[in-house]
Order: structure tokens, then C-alpha cells, then sequence
């Protein structure tokens, strides 16, 4: 049997999730968690063999999740579901140790497979998004996504010198070379073509 966590914030996504793989008789729903900080609590206490999550979520997002069970649990696989079919998303999921991407639109089948093949030892990806991820590579530095996710969600730079503890300067040079590596007009339509392109 292969045990599976499901880790997703939208209720009924996370119903379905169980309910179509308890339709599978190798597979068994050990738990399921609404962030990523909830599914390393379940992680710490219950066996299991694949952690399939979402991206986007409270507290600690996929992409986090992912990183964390390769440092922590190494033994265990994570395959990320999400609705984002952004290449950078992709070169970060893979980065973080994720065994597979794949997006919640595609048929119901894929996904068992998909399961299948990340725990016999492979990887599952979106064939179109691998070729697209290979092909525009993310110019931003891991402190200049940093700085412009807060600047995008509208942090000031002081507050965001604070948070990071960099003086208002540097806050304004990450800033600046963001803005010109992403041929963007300012800070706000920077975020947007980096979040766009799976780079925030």
C-alpha cells in the first residue's frame, strides 16, 4: 500500500483528493492537512510514503513543504498538485526535492500513475511545463525575490528593511536590480511579471 498525506487549503479539493485516490486499492489516505506547518506535524507522528500538495497555502506553502520533508524526511516523496502552470514554479518545486508536478486540471487517472511512478523511484511532470521551465531560467537572486514579494504585497522599504534587517539602501538597490533584470516600469509591475512567471 502506498500511504499518502494530502496537503491543500480549499475543503472540497481536499475531499475529492480522498475520496478519488480511496477509489485506488494500493493506495491508503493516512491524513490530510489545510497548510504545509500542519503536514510536518502529521509527519512527526504517522508513516508515510507520498505527501501531495498544494502550492499555495497559510503558513508554510508547498514549495516551503517540499524543502522541509527532504531535510527532515528524506525517506518520504512529495508530488505538488497545483493549479499554477508557471515554469518557475516548476524549477523551484524541483529545487525544494519535489519527485513530481502536476496540475489539478489534468484527467483523474494521471494522478494515481503519477503517485505510482514518484514511488517506485521517478519523477512525474507536466511534459509541456518541463520543456518551458528549461527554457527561461529565473534571473532573480533568492534576497531580490525576497525583497519584492514584501515590496508586491505592498511592505514599505523601511518596513521591509526591518523585516530583513538591511538598511533602507539596500532594500532599494534588491529593489532596483529586480526592477531592471524584469524590464519592468517599478516595483509593482516587477512583482507582477515575477509572480506571473513562478518566480515569487
Amino acid at each position: 500500500m502506498i500511504r499518502v498525506l494530502l496537503v491543500e487549503d480549499q475543503g472540497m479539493v481536499l475531499g475529492a483528493l480522498a475520496a478519488l485516490l480511496g477509489l485506488e486499492s494500493d493506495f491508503t489516505v493516512v491524513g490530510t492537512a489545510a497548510d504545509g506547518a500542519e503536514a510536518l506535524e502529521l509527519l512527526g507522528d504517522t508513516p508515510v510514503d507520498v505527501v501531495l500538495t498544494d502550492i499555495e497555502m497559510p503558513r508554510l506553502t508547498g514549495l516551503e513543504l517540499a524543502a522541509e520533508v527532504r531535510d527532515r524526511f528524506p525517506q518520504v516523496k512529495v508530488v505538488i498538485l497545483t493549479t499554477f502552470a508557471r515554469p518557475g514554479y516548476l524549477r523551484r518545486a524541483l529545487d525544494a526535492g519535489a519527485s513530481g508536478y502536476l496540475l489539478k486540471d489534468a484527467p483523474a487517472g494521471q494522478l494515481a500513475d503519477a503517485i505510482r511512478r514518484v514511488q517506485a523511484g521517478g519523477r512525474a511532470i507536466e511534459p509541456e511545463l518541463a520543456v518551458a521551465a528549461w527554457s527561461e531560467a529565473d534571473p532573480l537572486t533568492d534576497r531580490e525575490r525576497q525583497v519584492l514579494r514584501l515590496a508586491g504585497d505592498g511592505v514599505s522599504s523601511a518596513d521591509i528593511a526591518r523585516q530583513l534587517g538591511l538598511s533602507q539602501g539596500t532594500v532599494r538597490n534588491y529593489l532596483s536590480e529586480a526592477i531592471s533584470k524584469l524590464g519592468a516600469a517599478n516595483r509593482v509591475e516587477a512583482a507582477r511579471i515575477a509572480r506571473d512567471n513562478g518566480w515569487l
